[in-house]
């Protein structure tokens, strides 16, 4: 079984042209045919009689949260968790960080053909104390989940070994590194995806063909499902007979 996924910052759709074009976004998520996919920068705001970029996104997948963290009458803006599998136990969690652009982060437990595989996915903030701030909450959240894990989005984190590297790497050693920042030629390392354990995370790539559509690459891997723990049925079990975990809250 393969297990793929996907984490990419889609610039409001609007590529480097100065152009909305969402068929852009789509094609290129189709092209990977991710089985979760964690996304960034989704806007409906300003868009008119033109289809939601939200509903677009939920139309592919089988499971879908949300996380609007800026709404006006006329849209939202945010980033979206999705998977072709069955998501349970949403949450969304606060990281915002005071004065600053709202920030959330979305959890759930995806039921894999293989296993449940826990995953977060999440967009932070762009100052070096609001990222401090913003990765020492995650690092809470990351160490009130169980089992196997993905933690992936766009970190902004511009610093080699910054807060959010010194921050998560301890408890998903495993990651990507990979220079997707600006598209059309790519410096930074600001969107990745962490994980646990180690032989989780199988090969990971960056796609060239984004800076087409945004102004970031999207990064792409495919997991190793063997890692996971057993059957969905015998995953839940466990849980079920485990105390329940306080979610990370304001």
């Amino acid at each position: 079984m393969r297990l793929r996924v996907m984490t990419w910052n889609i610039h409001s759709a609007i590529g480097p042209d100065g152009r909305y074009d969402l068929d852009r976004v789509m094609g290129l998520i189709r092209r990977h045919n991710p089985d979760i996919l964690a996304v960034q920068e989704v806007e409906s705001r300003g868009r008119g009689d033109r289809p939601s970029p939200f509903a677009a996104l939920r139309d592919h997948f089988s499971g879908h949260a949300t996380a609007e963290t800026m709404r006006a009458q006329d849209g939202a803006y945010g980033h979206m968790l999705l998977s072709r599998w069955t998501m349970e136990d949403e949450a969304l969690h606060d990281l915002s960080y005071p004065g600053r652009e709202p920030r959330m982060a979305i959890s759930v437990r995806v039921r894999t053909p293989g296993g449940y595989l826990g995953v977060v996915s999440t967009h932070l903030g762009l100052r070096w104390r609001e990222r401090q701030h913003q990765a020492a909450r995650l690092a809470a959240l990351v160490r009130r989940l169980h089992g196997p894990l993905v933690v992936m989005g766009d970190f902004n984190d511009w610093s080699w070994r910054g807060p959010v590297w010194r921050a998560l790497s301890p408890l998903l050693p495993a990651v990507t590194r990979h220079r997707t920042f600006p598209s059309h030629r790519p410096l930074l390392r600001l969107d990745e995806i962490f994980c646990r354990p180690v032989p989780l995370l199988g090969p990971s790539w960056r796609d060239p063909l984004g800076r087409e559509a945004s102004d970031h690459l999207p990064v792409v891997a495919d997991l190793n499902p063997g890692h996971l723990h057993g059957s969905t049925h015998a995953s839940r079990e466990r849980e079920e007979r485990a105390p329940a975990q306080p979610v990370l809250s304001h």
